[in-house]
């Protein structure tokens, strides 16, 4: 019998500490950076986002997540059988996020392991799982996307620290008889890796180079628009569907406008697309399963909907994941 792959539960996880534009406006000024609640709309859609306080890992973001998610797939913890957290904040260098993750949620034997492919982070783990999934690996996993990126930004550059926030999702994905995820497709090009990083790294118990992210926005706007489109479409193709047959895409929530790119190239109305980059910020890999969550728990998304998820992000890194929800 031919093994499927669905997702049976959503959940996700935000700090309470929220912080609007003039929030940011007023931490910036009081380091001589000067920004603006309309400039910080115009360029990116977004209103607000969420920071994590001291003492709060990814880990315990992705727990709060996945407990949710559990609940709502009806799934018990000795049931799990595959924890993959994607995360590019993970709460040390190791072990992985999962392993710790997997300890708190009171989980012991299971497979666990981190992917780090930063944005594009839950869609290749969500596709990992589907395909161990399929071959029998596994039954019941959870796959994750959980950071912490207010831990690597630069408050002295004004084009990236305000684009960024924390949070987690999480998805129980089982074992299934009848289809659930259609296609996948996941990339990379590891020329562009310069134009969206972290370059620093701990050495002899020092930091080397610069632990803070840096980006060339101009340039990850051009590349983003162009994979997007083809990433949904190869996916499309896979599973011999038509760009119509999508209910709602649900996109890596990085910038309003790269949404609204892929949406029209797609031909589908901005009421198809779930945005929360407006209250959340780009979560990074966090981004996609928090938005299906929201959308899910606000009757948006509904049982035997078509999804379309897909990310892009540093590496360069890119994919998508068609899925009858």
């Amino acid at each position: 019998m031919t093994r499927f792959a669905r997702i049976t539960g959503t959940g996700s996880s935000l700090p309470p500490r929220r912080l609007s534009n003039a929030d940011m406006v007023d931490l910036l000024a009081r380091r001589g950076v000067e920004t603006s609640d309309e400039w910080i709309v115009e360029r990116t859609g977004i209103r607000a986002r969420h920071f994590a306080d001291e003492g709060v890992y990814a880990s315990d973001l992705a727990a709060d997540a996945c407990r949710q998610a559990m609940s709502a797939a009806g799934v018990a913890a000795q049931d799990v059988d595959l924890i993959i957290v994607a995360t590019s904040t993970p709460d040390m260098v190791f072990p992985s996020t999962a392993a710790i993750l997997q300890h708190k949620l009171g989980i012991a034997g299971c497979p666990v392991f981190d992917v780090q492919a930063v944005c594009s982070g839950f869609i290749y783990a969500l596709t990992v799982a589907h395909s161990l999934i399929a071959t029998g690996t596994a039954s019941k996993a959870l796959v994750v996307g959980s950071e912490v990126f207010s831990r690597i930004l630069d408050f002295n550059d004004r084009t990236t620290c305000v684009l960024f926030g924390d949070g987690a999702g999480a998805v129980v994905v089982e074992a299934s008889d009848r289809p659930g995820i259609l296609a996948t497709d996941i990339h990379a090009d590891g020329k562009h890796s310069g134009i969206l990083c972290v370059p620093g790294h701990v050495s002899g118990g020092a930091i080397l180079g610069d632990p803070l992210l840096k980006m060339d926005g101009q340039a990850v706007f051009k590349l983003a628009v162009g994979v997007l489109e083809d990433t949904a479409r190869a996916t499309l193709a896979k599973a011999g569907r038509e760009a119509a047959d999508i209910d709602w895409l649900i996109p890596h929530q990085a910038n309003i406008r790269i949404m609204q790119s892929t949406a029209r190239k797609l031909k589908l109305p901005m009421d198809k697309v779930v945005v929360t980059v407006d209250q959340h910020g780009n979560t990074s890999a966090a981004s996609i399963p928090l938005a299906l969550d929201v959308a899910v728990r606000a009757g948006q998304v509904k049982r035997g909907d078509t999804l379309m998820l897909e990310g892009v992000g540093g590496g360069f890194t890119w994919g998508s994941v068609l899925l009858d929800f």
